[in-house]
């Protein structure tokens, strides 16, 4: 199809377990860029969910659709006929103004990267998966996912869905991922439900190198209770007020506001005045920069504690770095910022946690999309600094830092040590001093240098793995 063309219509029919079992070409392109194929279980989520509603009622329904196929927006108006109104019988699909547009893309991509990274934030279990969906580490930030992490740990290279139960999904795992994406689930020791989120990794979604699992609590815990074996006699931990008691709590308000101010922001709920829209937008950066600082102190009190430790873990310093910037490419794009990612992936693979490693390239990364000028570059470098030791550097090229700031820029609170362009250092002056502390817990080093031709280059170094 051209950058936008129009159809009259495109036809389907799904039967009892929402499989689609025949389609139009149009849909049934739709579906296999969407990772199904016919007959097979109905891969495009939109489009499942309301086939579901309306199976499940014996209801029809009709309603606005939009889909992303991986390269363009497809929209429509989608009208769901449940076949003799039962619920064991399937549905007619009709999308009629059936549009494909490539114009739309790049805000359908930002939208989404903006909510993936809602879910991150309020995901209380996380796990980096292959691709064949196996888990390769697992980490649990909730009391009630410890044994899920221990069972995950105790067992690589499982499929992850065997540690979980996925009520209503009784095929054979593990599933497209597509199919998986958003699907509700359960496991032992929580009795709260959980939703699954796969974000695919690599540079195509049609075939990921791995995936990124995220599962996020459909309510916050309500109490923290102490570890089994801890002897009432010895002297209790410290307390983590807001990594225990108050993140869990805050976090799923904070993301639903976002959430709900970036739809409006971005006029999928209806058309909307532009001031209105620009309220929304404003109402939205506060929430954002809400849950970046409650993160922060969440942060600070995990790398705080006495004994903090982090996983040990093969870590690919040039696959972190180029996750980092595909993360924050929608920023870099929106100050003219080239972001150029150097270094051959498998050539510095230090031992370290991956999430951490992430964690502190996306501050520095994101730091230097801040203070370097509109327009400029920002180079992110893997390499190998010397025997037994790899690093990643990032340099921009703004105003750099001052001998003088360079002994105070990684202190608790410090904002950077040097002005940010036109206010937009709102922060909490508590990332590079986290980021240091989270690289000496996995035995490295972050440190700060004048960049080549100017600016600021920080470099992280690690243990070669």
């Amino acid at each position: 199809m051209d950058r936008r063309d129009t159809l009259l219509a495109a036809r389907g029919l799904t039967d009892a377990r929402d499989w689609l079992m025949s389609a139009d070409e149009p849909l049934a392109e739709l579906q296999a860029r969407c990772g199904g194929s016919i007959p097979g279980p109905l891969a495009v989520p939109e489009l499942r969910e309301l086939v579901r509603q309306s199976r499940a009622m014996g209801l029809r329904l009709a309603r606005e659709f939009s889909a992303f196929d991986g390269e363009a927006l497809v929209t429509g108006f989608v009208r769901i006929h449940p076949i003799a109104g039962d619920a064991d019988d399937g549905c007619e699909v009709l999308v009629e103004n059936w549009q494909r547009s490539l114009q739309s893309v790049p805000e359908g991509r930002e939208f989404a990267e903006r909510l993936d990274a809602i879910d991150r934030a309020t995901a209380e279990v996380t796990a980096r998966l292959d691709a064949r969906q196996r888990v390769q580490v697992l980490s649990a930030l909730a009391s009630d996912a410890v044994d899920l992490q221990k069972s995950a740990m105790a067992r690589p290279a499982e499929v992850w869905s065997k540690f979980v139960e996925l009520p209503g999904i009784a095929h054979r795992q593990p599933l497209h991922w597509r199919l998986l994406d958003g699907a509700a689930c359960r496991f032992a020791g929580s009795q709260r439900q959980w939703r699954v989120r796969l974000i695919p990794l690599g540079p195509d979604p049609q075939s990921p190198s791995g995936f990124e699992l995220l599962l996020i609590a459909d309510e916050p815990l309500a109490t923290v209770t102490a570890p089994h074996g801890h002897d009432e006699h010895e002297e209790p931990p410290p307390a983590r007020l807001i990594g225990s008691a108050l993140a869990p709590v805050l976090r799923q308000p904070v993301a639903r506001i976002i959430a709900n101010a970036e739809t409006i922001k971005a006029r999928l709920a209806g058309p909307l005045r532009e001031e209105y829209s620009d309220y929304a937008g404003t109402i939205a950066s506060a929430g954002q920069h809400l849950a970046a600082m409650l993160d922060d102190l969440a942060d600070l009190e995990v790398v705080e504690t006495p004994g903090f430790k982090t996983a040990r873990e093969p870590v690919d310093l040039a696959d972190a770095a180029q996750r980092a910037a595909g993360i924050l490419g929608v920023r870099a794009q929106n100050r003219e910022i080239r972001l150029i990612v150097s270094g051959e992936r498998a050539k510095a693979v230090a031992t370290a946690e991956f999430r951490r490693v992430l964690q502190i390239l996306i501050n520095l990364v994101g730091n230097a999309i801040a203070y370097a000028p509109q327009g400029s570059t920002v180079t992110i470098l893997a390499g190998t600094p010397g025997e037994g030791r790899v690093s990643v550097s990032v340099a921009d090229e703004g105003p750099g830092v001052t001998p003088e700031q360079a002994t105070r820029i990684f202190d608790k609170g410090e904002r950077l040590g040097r002005d940010s362009d036109g206010g937009r250092d709102k922060g909490s002056g508590l990332g590079l001093y986290i980021s240091r502390r989270l690289a000496r817990a996995m035995e490295g080093e972050l440190t700060v240098e004048p960049a080549p031709g100017g600016g600021a280059l920080f470099r992280l170094e690690l243990p070669a793995a």
